[in-house]
């Protein structure tokens, strides 16, 4: 019997890159999952509460602790919106009734491959895609939920894949939220390094778990011509798994 699983689609997929969201689906009933898309949520309240509006975004809380309360697991394909609801949700004024909810929903939200490897177990993928990748650590799932070596299991399994390491992977691309808006050079010149890394690594695509890196990192490297792509690990998962078929 397939394990209902609900899904939480974050904004950046759901606006700019929905086919990370159908990746995710895909996987997901590949190995035994059934999807559950509830088509009234909305936003985690994350970009929200990084620019100081607490009290805003703890009404967006409340509303996806309500919207999940019957979830058995929630799965995103996005480290930075899991971690704002597990370690940033109890920072708010939330209602007695959220509060309980968050205390049980906080322990049965996963992003993707961390429910992949360490809830399932899955620690190979089968598939083939004969490309050269390297991969990018966003910050709030490397530093906030401990992801590193779980997607990587899953691509360097993948049969024809090289993943080749660049050099610093955990340092920040520069996008940040607000903080590419605020700080514009700074940031651009952060993504000048990370971009020279990816390059020096000889991959011809960068990989990553959160769209947001992705999205700013292309957008430096489609500004600047250069023939690289970027892609999300999700979508590079379920392209392997089709090149069986």
């Amino acid at each position: 019997m397939s394990r209902p699983v609900h899904i939480f689609i974050p904004c950046y997929v759901d606006q700019y890159f929905p086919d990370v969201g159908i990746s995710m689906v895909h996987i997901l009933r590949e190995v035994g999952c059934e999807p559950i898309y509830l088509s009234d949520q909305t936003c985690c309240g994350q970009p929200a509460y990084n620019s100081g509006y607490a009290a805003e975004c703890a009404s967006i809380a409340e509303r996806f602790l309500e919207l999940f309360a019957e979830a058995e697991t929630i799965v995103a394909p996005s480290g930075s919106c899991v971690s704002q609801v597990k370690n940033h949700y109890h920072d708010l004024e939330l209602s007695g009734a959220a509060t309980k909810r968050y205390e049980v929903l906080k322990e049965r939200t996963f992003e993707l491959s961390q429910f992949l490897v360490d809830e399932l177990g899955i620690t190979t993928w089968e598939g083939r895609l004969d490309e050269t990748i390297t991969y990018h650590d966003a910050c709030h799932g490397l530093r906030e939920l401990g992801i590193q070596k779980q997607p990587r299991q899953l691509l360097s399994s993948i049969e024809g894949l090289v993943l080749n390491e660049m050099h610093r992977s955990d340092t920040c691309c520069g996008f940040g939220g607000t903080f590419a808006v605020k700080f514009a050079g700074i940031s651009t010149a952060m993504v000048e390094k990370k971009v020279q890394w990816i390059a020096d690594s000889g991959a011809s695509c960068v990989a990553a778990g959160d769209s947001s890196c992705l999205m700013h990192i292309d957008g430096y490297i489609r500004r600047e011509g250069l023939p690289l792509q970027t892609s999300h690990f999700a979508e590079i998962l379920w392209q392997a798994r089709q090149n069986l078929k």
